[in-house]
């Protein structure tokens, strides 16, 4: 907390202490959970009432450590950071009529990934209305807004110094390798098996692609933040960070998530080629390539020659035999990815435009679904859905949320391009470098599945576009702020 406390914040951090101190004492009488948790509730919202920045940094430690919390059979949350998201949403009308300069200046809008965000918003609405499960679309929605609040407007209020840079940084490092570490000890006593990793995981992720995802996605961040602890002159930062690395990159692979693999290296050609003003090219050719892929499988239905043998398709027992089974098409995860992905482009034939709604692919979507490409798991009880957020926004949000989520992703990598080179500070432009190789990541994870609507994901994913969006203005802040002293003649 900085800044002089007034009298009436003084007073509100003395009653936080004393029922703080109520709560540890009746823990410790009881050894009841529930009693500190109702004063720990009443301290942090205090702590909103004194500082809601702060309050906000800690949201972002509760992240990596929230495990999902089944309310009933049809009802489900994420304990603490899903309240919490709600607690913000609330708060923030509040939040921007106590400034509401710093939304309301053209500035803001005029960014471009907020133009292209505001528009997915507005088609999620359409697409809402004309859903064929309202209810179910309506709940996305919701979830929707509150994710966009949280973790893509309310950085744009937190995020306006180098500090502030750091200490998210560290926040959310911290709890996130403490949740690693027990992954790993528990994946160790049971001999780091493949078929064994979900057990490891246990509670503190929803799978083994979820944990996968956010490791991978927050791992580019530890290698901008080395070259940034030169200006510390203190080698123990840097080895500690060579260390994170060394357990990020084991970790990594013992998830036995292909994708995330493959998205550690996406996002370091992203930084290659920001570096080599390349960056523009990346999505047209990944376009490019996806769609001659489609139109060669499409045509004659040249797809029904690689449909799997039903007895030869499954799980297998180690990594390496699920990378050959890969190649060789006797995988049962990407036999049931293509079994989906052809069921989704049937059904976006019958609803193009506006999509079946969101949330509603799962009801429908095995009628239009070629048996042949039947898997073990087909019968999807755990009720996934496209395993490709392209074709999940093709199939419930129709064609103009498919082509704005592109728009998006390639908007998104050629301001980063601009900003890095815009900057003249080495820190914000690693600070750049970092949050493009973040959205990269999650790029090539959600092309695998749909994990953005996922609290522990989806926050990377948003908060890497918010921070896009922080650092352009910054950097024209501090390009016009040099253009005018550099035209200021000496008298």
């Amino acid at each position: 907390m900085t800044g002089t406390l007034n009298i009436s914040e003084q007073w509100l951090i003395r009653i936080g202490l004393a029922v703080l101190f109520i709560g540890v004492m009746s823990f410790a009488y009881t050894q009841d959970p529930k009693t500190i948790l109702l004063p720990l509730g009443f301290i942090y919202t205090l702590l909103l009432l004194v500082n809601w920045k702060i309050a906000y940094m800690l949201f972002l430690f509760t992240i990596p450590i929230s495990i999902d919390f089944q309310i009933s059979s049809s009802l489900s949350t994420s304990l603490p950071d899903e309240p919490l998201m709600w607690v913000f949403m609330f708060m923030f009308p509040f939040i921007f009529l106590q400034d509401p300069k710093v939304l309301g200046r053209r500035d803001w809008w005029k960014d471009p990934i907020v133009t292209v965000i505001t528009l997915q918003f507005v088609w999620m609405i359409v697409a809402v209305i004309f859903s064929k499960e309202l209810m179910l679309s309506l709940k996305f929605m919701a979830a929707k807004t509150w994710f966009l609040i949280c973790f893509f407007v309310l950085p744009y209020y937190v995020f306006r110094e180098k500090k502030d840079f750091r200490r998210a940084f560290l926040l959310f490092l911290v709890p996130l390798v403490a949740t690693m570490i027990i992954i790993l000890a528990r994946h160790a006593a049971r001999g780091f098996q493949f078929h064994r990793v979900e057990q490891a995981i246990g509670d503190l992720y929803y799978n083994h692609v979820d944990y996968s995802a956010v490791i991978s996605i927050f791992f580019p961040l530890l290698l901008v933040a080395i070259p940034m602890t030169r200006s510390y002159r203190n080698p123990f930062i840097t080895i500690i960070l060579i260390g994170l690395i060394f357990l990020f990159i084991p970790a990594i692979y013992l998830t036995y998530a292909r994708a995330a693999v493959v998205a550690v290296i996406f996002a370091i050609g992203v930084a290659i080629a920001i570096r080599l003003r390349l960056v523009n090219l990346i999505m047209p050719a990944m376009i490019g390539f996806i769609a001659f892929a489609i139109i060669i499988m499409a045509k004659d239905n040249r797809y029904i020659n690689y449909r799997p043998d039903f007895e030869r398709t499954y799980m297998h027992k180690s990594f390496s035999e699920h990378i050959i089974a890969t190649f060789r098409g006797e995988d049962m995860s990407s036999m049931e990815r293509l079994y989906r992905w052809i069921a989704a482009m049937r059904m976006s034939q019958e609803e193009p435009v506006k999509g079946w709604g969101p949330n509603a692919f799962y009801y429908y979507y095995k009628p239009y679904a070629v048996s042949s490409f039947k898997t073990y798991v087909s019968r999807n009880v755990e009720k996934s859905t496209t395993h490709n957020y392209f074709l999940y926004m093709l199939v419930e949000q129709g064609w103009p949320a498919m082509i704005l989520y592109t728009v998006l992703i390639m908007v998104a990598f050629a301001q980063a391009q601009k900003t890095y080179y815009r900057f003249k500070d080495r820190f914000y432009k690693n600070c750049t470098l970092g949050a493009a190789m973040m959205l990269g990541s999650g790029f090539i994870n959600n092309f695998f599945s749909e994990l953005l609507e996922t609290h522990k994901v989806g926050s990377l994913f948003y908060i890497s576009l918010a921070l896009l969006v922080v650092l352009r203005q910054k950097s024209l802040d501090m390009e016009k702020k040099e253009t005018e002293q550099a035209e200021v003649k000496p008298l």
